[in-house]
């Protein structure tokens, strides 16, 4: 693959080659010609004819001397050292490689400026020393003391089609000979990368300008694919990532979202050394490390400087004056870096988080993996790299946290990639989307609600023009044209309309390859549906007077008084840990208060959708199998209400063991339905869903016509089901006057922040 890049790179500058060899070859010749003219062998005619084409052959050589000077930019050490990467450390390693080679050759050229003319020429490629003998014997003929400029530019031509590097000074050879060593080792850690979990990366060669620009601020991939056990996800896709933007990565479930972005932070894809990624994905060590040093640790800049302090002051105070000045300097490093808030930044983070100051203090390992999830979060937003890449980094998040991070990260400064299913997080935060779609990336400026829009009317213009295509391949078969005559013709006129819209620069963002046919656009739809229940009279589910606490803890509600009927849409509201779970679990009766009761029609079913559902179903049984049992249901009946949640047709007789969250979650919503229940109860019910399904969720909420009782950090799925809100505080609860916006504004000024207002440049 590499040998493909400097054949490609020999290639493309050969004229350059041949122009810059020549010139070397009449600077090594003009010392030598003239030292023999010394002798007597040369005539002022011959002197006269040397130097024109020394003249000509200069002017000749100009232009590649400049190129090549280009071409040779190394970024400097500064900027490779901040990614802290393999990648890193094997550039730093071949630019002091031939830092080392560049001095040694330095003391070749002035030792050889003592010696004899013959000096230079030793310096010179092979195929120069195949040439001293014939230059000797020219020497003896004042007629043909030197060749002229065309023989020359003839024979180096020949020479540089025979070997790339022949035209190269010893010194450049051994710099593209590191170069490729260096690309061979990068090759290497990308291949063991990809391999891992079965992975395989493919990407199109760079330009050798491309390749030079390692200090570029934004990413541009051309044409790379990324196989996952033997599945296609990505074939010829180009990724950019423009310095400064938010950008939201959306598409269905299962299509290769987070190996994007477990590619991009592994740098199996081509990253600029000097950017520095940082996907969060996995929770912190649990030790007795107490949570806000493990965020201040993650500056391990900060943390050298301040024990190289302590030690400059402990030298100091034995009378080591000479320390002083080196002491100054990392007062001010301390300073630019803001290393004396860094503890007050750290506390905030963890703070708006949902971390009192009596858990910033506590242990990680006296964390759930949830918090100690958090906890990464709060390190990763803390040590602000180049590009911060994250995973659904509401999943583990309560709505205020949600609602704090997400006015957070609306005045991020640098570069972000978010995979999240959440449609108001990406709508308030993102600046771009990327749209994953048929294998390939799709770039729309704007939030999500934008992307949306335009998404919605490209699909109607691609619907067009594909009836467009079928209408005319039915008119060209009625008038005789075979099916592949007729499809030939189609194609052809495609690629004519394709190549004028390049021309003119307007190239749709989603065009279809110029050789193939348009398709019917695939529109990913799902459909949830609950079953309407029977009409109850009130009041069908309530609290009364209750207490409650869990055993040796202190008691979370006290004299507790709440009831729904038919028509309610409640949401639960408040941070975590306030007893958001344990008030659903007491409505359902699966806890019972210490003081008090829980009243309810003696008709009514309650449908339980808990954030643990896994825990209810059936590892060993396929999906159609376990609604079968349960419901006594004939096979067909269970697949159909299996589909009517968007399980896919293969899934349903797979074990469910073997299924994904999204799909296990489809499973107990299609059971929650078979109960046809008359009051809803969902406890988190967006965790592992696509936006489209969370979208559906709303849909059938708004269609159903019993009871709705919800906790969940969307806020989206909260105000489009028109959800009042009751907050759980002070151990009772308290519906809240205003809408979400006010709970917003109330949630932010808590904690001491002002609400952003939204801009999306």
């Amino acid at each position: 693959m590499f040998f493909q890049f400097f054949e490609e790179l020999s290639t493309n500058s050969k004229p350059e080659q041949v122009e810059e060899a020549a010139g070397k070859d009449s600077k090594t010749k003009q010392p030598q010609k003239k030292k023999e003219r010394r002798k007597g062998k040369g005539a002022d005619a011959a002197k006269n004819d040397d130097e024109d084409v020394m003249l000509t052959l200069k002017n000749l050589s100009v232009q590649a001397s400049d190129e090549e000077d280009e071409a040779d930019i190394i970024p400097s050490k500064k900027n490779r050292k901040k990614t802290g990467n393999i990648f890193a450390a094997l550039s730093q390693d071949q630019s002091d490689n031939e830092q080392d080679l560049d001095d040694d050759d330095d003391d070749d050229d002035d030792e050889a400026a003592i010696k004899k003319g013959k000096g230079k020429a030793a310096r010179q490629q092979p195929t120069m020393e195949d040439n001293k003998d014939e230059e000797e014997e020219d020497g003896e003929e004042s007629d043909n003391m030197m060749q002229s400029a065309e023989d020359v530019i003839a024979q180096q031509a020949k020479e540089a089609a025979d070997d790339p590097l022949a035209n190269l000074s010893k010194k450049e050879k051994k710099k593209i000979k590191k170069q490729m060593e260096y690309e061979r080792q990068v090759a290497s850690v990308r291949a063991q990368n990809a391999l891992e979990g079965d992975f395989s990366v493919s990407q199109a060669e760079m330009s050798s300008r491309q390749a030079m620009l390692e200090n570029a601020s934004d990413i541009k991939l051309e044409k790379f694919s990324i196989s996952a056990h033997g599945k296609e996800l990505f074939v010829n896709a180009d990724l950019l990532i423009v310095a400064g933007r938010r950008y939201g990565l959306v598409g269905p479930n299962g299509k290769g979202k987070t190996t994007l972005l477990k590619h991009i932070a592994n740098r199996a894809l081509s990253i600029p050394p000097n950017i520095d990624v940082l996907l969060c994905e996995q929770e912190v060590v649990a030790d007795d490390t107490p949570a806000v040093q493990a965020v201040l640790k993650a500056d391990t800049r900060r943390l050298k400087l301040l024990e190289e302090e302590k030690m400059l002051q402990a030298r100091l105070e034995k009378g080591e004056d000479s320390v002083a000045q080196r002491l100054d300097k990392v007062y001010e490093e301390l300073r630019v870096i803001g290393a004396a808030a860094a503890e007050a930044k750290a506390r905030r983070i963890l703070a708006g988080l949902s971390f009192t100051p009596e858990m910033q203090n506590r242990a990680t390992k006296r964390f759930s993996g949830g918090w100690r999830m958090r906890v990464s979060l709060a390190r990763a937003l803390f040590m602000e790299p180049t590009l911060l890449m994250l995973d659904e980094p509401t999943n583990h998040l309560d709505l205020n946290a949600v609602i704090w991070l997400n006015n957070y990260l609306q005045s991020w400064k640098k570069t972000l990639l978010i995979v999240s299913h959440d449609q108001s997080f990406l709508d308030d935060v993102c600046t771009d989307i990327i749209h994953l779609d048929n294998q390939k990336l799709y770039y729309y400026r704007g939030n999500y609600l934008t992307f949306k829009k335009m998404y919605v009317q490209k699909q109607k213009e691609l619907q067009k023009q594909y009836e467009k295509q079928e209408k005319k391949l039915k008119e060209l078969k009625a008038g005789g044209k075979s099916t592949k005559q007729a499809e030939k013709q189609t194609k052809d006129a495609l690629t004519r309309k394709q190549q004028k819209g390049k021309k003119k620069g307007t190239q749709e963002e989603e065009s279809q390859d110029a050789t193939e046919l348009l398709k019917r656009p695939k529109e990913y739809t799902v459909k949830f549906t609950f079953p309407n229940p029977p009409p109850l009279s009130p009041p069908i589910l309530g609290l009364h007077s209750v207490d409650f606490g869990y055993e040796s803890q202190k008691p979370l509600f006290k004299n507790v008084d709440f009831g729904i009927d038919m028509d309610s849409r409640i949401c639960i509201v408040g941070p975590n840990g306030v007893g958001k779970s344990t008030l659903l679990l007491l409505l359902t009766g699966k806890l019972n208060p210490i003081k008090g009761e829980m009243r309810k029609n003696h008709r009514l079913k309650v449908g339980f959708f808990n954030q643990q559902y896994a825990d209810q179903l059936n590892m060993e049984e396929t999906a159609t199998e376990y609604l079968m049992r349960k419901f006594n249901l004939p096979y067909q009946d269970s697949r159909k209400c299996l589909g009517r949640f968007g399980l896919e047709s293969h899934a349903h007789t797979i074990q469910i063991s073997k299924l994904s969250g999204g799909q296990k979650a489809r499973v107990v919503f299609s059971e929650l339905a078979c109960h046809q229940p008359d009051v809803l109860v969902l406890d988190e019910p967006t965790n592992n869903l696509d936006i489209e399904s969370i979208d559906a969720l709303s849909e059938a909420i708004n269609e159903y016509k019993g009871a709705v009782i919800i906790v969940s950090h969307d806020a989206r799925l909260i105000t489009e089901t028109q959800c009042q809100l009751w907050v759980v505080e002070d151990r009772t609860v308290n519906q809240i006057e205003g809408d979400f916006d006010d709970y917003k504004r109330e949630v932010l000024e808590s904690l001491g922040e002002t609400m952003v207002n939204k801009v999306n440049p």
